[in-house]
């Protein structure tokens, strides 16, 4: 104990006399110009929608280059999904997923959906290839567009398109109607 006591008191004597600093402002680096905060509000507005996206690039189950894709959402007619499979809606918008990565395909599909959304485009198209070109035979970004397009809201039904609109590497995809074309929808029918 006594050393302790001895390395106490030595210290105490060896800053008896100091006074503390008074110092309101702490100094990190090199004091620079106006900072132009254009940059970080952009990068802001990115992450902004980045974070809307809750598209994932976990894990997901993956599906043979010649694998057809399909789904249709509960309450859907059938009438309706099988005029989408057989392409027998227009076309209104496209997407080409070729060459693209992961990420990139997240944002590219995310973005398309809300635009369709936004302009009120019924059928839509995405490309995402067979992906039986690539060097390990895996279908990377049409396993990813068969999780992503059942996880969206928007998407009511897609199926694999036929063979003059890309066939097993692209699908069409049915979105949800807008409120305003619902409406109009109505408004036609009560007319008759």
């Amino acid at each position: 104990m006594q050393e302790d006591d001895s390395d106490f008191s030595l210290f105490a004597q060896e800053v008896q006399g100091i006074k503390p600093l008074k110092k309101t402002e702490i100094y990190l680096g090199k004091k620079q110009g106006e900072i132009d905060f254009t940059e970080r509000q952009k990068a802001a507005l990115i992450a902004k929608v980045e974070d809307r996206n809750h598209l994932s690039k976990d894990y997901v189950e993956r599906v043979d280059p010649n694998d057809m894709l399909e789904y249709k959402r509960p309450g859907v007619q059938d009438g309706v999904f099988k005029r989408l499979r057989q392409g027998k809606y227009g076309v209104d918008a496209r997407l080409d997923l070729h060459r693209r990565t992961v990420d990139q395909a997240r944002r590219d599909v995310f973005q398309f959906i809300e635009d369709c959304m936004r302009n009120d485009i019924r059928v839509g198209i995405i490309v995402h290839g067979k992906g039986d070109r690539t060097p390990d035979n895996q279908a990377t970004i049409k396993s990813y567009i068969n999780k992503w397009l059942r996880d969206l809201d928007d998407v009511m039904a897609f199926h694999s398109a036929q063979r003059h609109h890309g066939g097993l590497g692209a699908v069409y995809v049915l979105f949800r109607k807008s409120e305003k074309a619902r409406l109009e929808n109505w408004e036609r029918h009560q007319k008759r």
